[in-house]
């Protein structure tokens, strides 16, 4: 008698069309997370099926804690957009720190689609906002989507 079953959708494999973003939602649940935890996201990320190319500019330097963990939080969910949306193998992450602000943008090659009003994007726009910043996102005209978030960092960390 054969006790076989049918696989379950967690033990299926996942190829690079149709990456896993559990790991991504399991991977990093502590609160404090900040700038400084992206390439570990970035590692998660690949393991789950999607490369994150990861470019940093300006010189790094200690951000007030709302900044610092908004903008982990922001490039964070636009990453599990891709996996999830972008039907792309990899994305490219930028963290700009600039004097009076860093700028975060996230691109990929993907389908693109509309910047629509989903829960994620709601909510990077929120953080964005609670912090002055400007947000922007939406299809690249040669394909794929972009998040850009803009912080600006208060005249006494600079």
């Amino acid at each position: 008698m054969s006790t076989s079953r049918p696989a379950r959708p967690h033990e299926e494999r996942r190829d690079r069309a149709h990456p896993d973003p559990a790991p991504l939602e399991r991977a990093h649940p502590e609160p404090g997370l900040g700038l400084a935890d992206v390439d570990r996201l970035a590692a998660t990320t690949t393991e789950a099926g999607v490369r994150v190319d990861v470019r940093r500019a300006g010189e790094p330097r200690p951000l007030p804690s709302e900044i610092d963990v908004s903008a982990y939080r922001i490039i964070q969910e636009a990453v599990t957009n891709v996996v999830r949306h972008a039907g792309t193998a990899s994305c490219r992450v930028s963290v700009d720190y600039r004097d009076d602000e860093v700028r975060i943008e996230v691109l990929d090659d993907g389908r693109g689609g509309d910047a629509g009003n989903g829960y994620g994007l709601i909510g990077m726009r929120e953080r964005v906002g609670v912090l002055h910043g400007t947000f922007a996102a939406g299809p690249r005209p040669e394909g794929g989507f972009r998040v850009e978030a803009r912080l600006p960092v208060p005249a006494r960390v600079r």
